[in-house]
């Protein structure tokens, strides 16, 4: 007894895969920076030895402020395989959230990219925790008083001789902050061993089970379009790299930067938000069509509308779900074997479907009694989880986690509906779900068949008060031009209500028109701005 190696699930065993595998393998940063796999990894060595040297050691929080970059790849291996803790801050919240989030941290080193060092200028009165800054740049240093370290300099006067350490698998690896639009961000925490599983299950979602977005050869360009300071950017560069596939990130998101490292560097496979999908297909010249472009949208639900457009541009996509909270694969719009001879509109619509689980992962939909929802995609409930890669809680926060885990399931806050394949389809958040008269109204699939709509470009339903029904639905609609008129979208709606799709009661009694939609810090249509928007316009 006890000879046996104790192999714990460690980040650096993915790290050391990748580079073993494919050591040549191109990573691209725009059009400014170019380096293998092997390149990388001598740079996330030396990365160690620097952060060592300024008295980094297991445990120590390091916070990255940065667009998404090969320099943040290099945090995502470097600070983990150490036995320290990335936190990878949402540079889109508010000054007073991101400042907050790095004290609830307990951040001690900060790394920055140069763009945001005047903020963290105007924070680090208020930060005495933290020990170093450390600034990340494209070109030269710029000039300020925060700090006379730079990520370059010191990797090129640090060793790349470092043996990271062994450690156990329950380490905490990553810390990041949910996004939601009431109280302050959570803390939500993952282990090195969470992270591997979570790796290795979506290597083998991506690879081996039936979907339109299915990795095929050699040839597969990955380029993330969710920012990586949200959720590991899905967690997606870690399989990347453990399959040897080549990575391109783009910095900053700009629509024609985003477009010519498509078509220069070949990117076939892309995750994003709704918001980015469709602000690409919006900028797309007339007749322009990409070369069958596969992207993953989750974060929010993609509308079958948008989906078809994107088609006729060449681009592929398919629905996935998942939370801050859950690493956060849990479900995807797979195709079960059986399933594969569908027509092509069935297959459209199964695609936009919140989907199937993940391997290893059991998603239930229930009633406030646990019980489980009937499976006709009508009898409505909470998706409740389990999976080996959900967070163990909220940082510091033992109410929520408890609220988190009642019953032993983590609560995503999500209503769906299932059907008798197994499909979940997602029709509202707890909070947004519209109760009128008695009956539950989903504003998800609202948006959803107006986004049907030729002349409606995105769309958003909330529920606004009403005395004698509770709420009633209201639809704010962005119009692909002026010429819409609520008498158009209500008619397209009912055609729906004669399908049996939606009753009549769910067809919204007004219609607003705007030019855009709020949207939170991670892309998502922000609904609480919308119902302040709406009760505004309502006092006028």
């Amino acid at each position: 007894m006890g000879y046996a190696y104790d192999y714990q699930l460690l980040i650096r065993h993915i790290l050391e895969y990748g580079v073993n595998y494919a050591p040549k393998q191109e990573i691209v940063y725009r059009d400014l920076h170019r380096y293998t796999y092997k390149d990388l990894y001598n740079r996330v060595h030396r990365l160690a030895n620097a952060l060592e040297e300024l008295g980094v050691k297991k445990g120590t929080r390091i916070g990255v402020l940065e667009w998404d970059s090969h320099r943040y790849l290099e945090c995502y291996f470097a600070i983990p395989c150490m036995g320290a803790v990335l936190h990878t801050v949402n540079v889109r919240l508010s000054p007073e959230d991101i400042l907050y989030t790095i004290q609830h941290a307990e951040d001690e080193v900060i790394l920055v990219y140069k763009d945001f060092v005047p903020l963290m200028e105007s924070l680090r009165s208020k930060l005495p925790k933290v020990k170093h800054y450390i600034v990340m740049t494209d070109d030269k240093m710029p000039e300020t008083n925060l700090t006379d370290l730079e990520y370059e300099e010191m990797i090129k006067k640090a060793s790349k001789d470092y043996e990271f350490p062994e450690f156990s698998e329950n380490t905490m690896a990553t810390l990041s902050y949910t996004t939601g639009t009431t109280g302050r961000p959570k803390g939500v925490w993952f282990t090195h061993r969470k992270l591997v599983l979570h790796t290795l299950s979506g290597c083998i979602a991506m690879t081996g089970i039936r979907s339109p977005l299915r990795l095929k050869d050699d040839k597969e360009v990955y380029m993330p379009l969710t920012p990586m300071f949200h959720v590991h950017a899905w967690g997606i560069p870690y399989m990347m790299w453990l399959m040897g596939i080549k990575h391109v990130y783009p910095g900053r998101y700009e629509p024609m930067m985003i477009v010519k490292l498509v078509l220069s560097e070949g990117v076939t496979y892309t995750h994003c938000v709704p918001t980015i999908l469709q602000m690409i297909v919006d900028n797309l010249p007339e007749g322009f069509k990409f070369n069958g472009w596969k992207m993953l949208i989750g974060g929010a639900k993609l509308p079958e509308g948008l989906a078809k457009r994107a088609r006729e541009k060449g681009i592929y996509t398919m629905a996935a779900y998942g939370m801050s909270e859950t690493c956060p694969a849990l479900t995807g719009a797979f195709v079960k074997p059986h399933l594969l001879d569908l027509p092509m509109e069935d297959m459209l619509k199964m695609s936009v479907k919140t989907g199937i689980p993940f391997p290893l992962v059991y998603v239930r939909v229930v009633h406030d009694d646990f019980k489980d929802v009937e499976k006709n995609e009508k009898d409505m409930g909470e998706i409740v989880v389990r999976a080996p890669w959900l967070t163990d809680g909220y940082l510091n926060d033992e109410e929520k986690t408890k609220e988190l885990w009642a019953g032993g399931w983590l609560h995503t806050g999500d209503i769906a509906v299932m059907d008798s394949e197994g499909y979940v389809t997602i029709v509202d958040r707890l909070k947004d779900v519209i109760k009128s008269g008695g009956e539950w109204i989903s504003s998800l699939t609202l948006e959803n068949l107006l986004s049907l709509h030729p002349k409606v470009k995105e769309a958003a339903v909330v529920g606004v008060p009403d005395e004698k029904w509770g709420e009633r639905p209201l639809a704010v609609v962005v119009p692909m031009n002026e010429n819409l008129s609520e008498e158009e979208l209500r008619n397209h709606l009912l055609k729906f209500v004669e399908q049996g799709v939606i009753t009549k009661w769910a067809v919204p009694d007004k219609f607003i028109f705007v030019r855009e939609l709020p949207r939170t810090s991670v892309g998502k249509i922000d609904k609480k701005n919308i119902r302040k928007m709406v009760a505004e316009s309502f006092k006028k």
